[in-house]
């Protein structure tokens, strides 16, 4: 069973046209999944990273970057703003929403982790706690896809082509609904 919620690559980009914007390729009408691999294997290969953050549903699109980010991490390493985010994945209520969003907000934005908590608080809700300001729709899949790409970025040189094919992967693995997704 899939995940994907696009049956075609001009959908993602109809329904989230900053996509545009951050994706190099023209969209066209082949299966969302194909036109990854594409993008993958084309001249701008972090594209396909930009592409993967809009094509996922938000809750998938967050757990996909706290995996990417937990891959490239060293093991056993302990960081509040992933915790927050992968809390909100397995409980997406507002309270664990807020509490991601605030880690992210207080943190440094130089850090990956920073982005897939704003990913995690900017899933919905609004973004004020004082008043309602609605979480514009791609706001999500932008903080994400600056996650997984700065975490691929402080990645040592020869090792970035490698943690860039492995967090497709995962996108992959997601939208064919077999990644593991977490469960409450």
């Amino acid at each position: 069973m899939t995940r994907l919620r696009f049956t075609t690559a001009q959908e993602v980009f109809e329904t989230f046209p900053s996509a545009r914007k951050l994706v190099s390729q023209a969209p066209t009408g082949e299966r969302p999944l194909a036109f990854l691999a594409k993008l993958l294997d084309g001249p701008e290969p972090q594209d396909a990273v930009s592409f993967c953050a809009f094509l996922l549903p938000r809750r998938e699109t967050v757990w996909w970057a706290v995996q990417s980010l937990r891959s490239l991490q060293p093991p056993g390493r302990s960081d509040a703003a992933l915790t927050a985010a992968e809390a909100w994945v397995r409980n997406p209520d507002d309270a664990t929403r807020r509490a991601a969003l605030a880690i992210g907000e207080a943190g440094d934005p130089e850090q990956a982790s920073t982005w897939v908590a704003l990913s995690a608080g900017y899933s919905g809700g609004s973004m004020v706690a004082s008043h309602s300001v609605p979480c514009p729709p791609d706001f999500t899949a932008k903080t994400a896809r600056v996650a997984v790409l700065a975490a691929i970025r402080q990645a040592p040189q020869q090792q970035r082509d490698a943690a860039l094919r492995g967090c497709i992967e995962a996108c992959i693995r997601l939208a064919n609904d077999d990644g593991g997704k977490a469960r409450a």
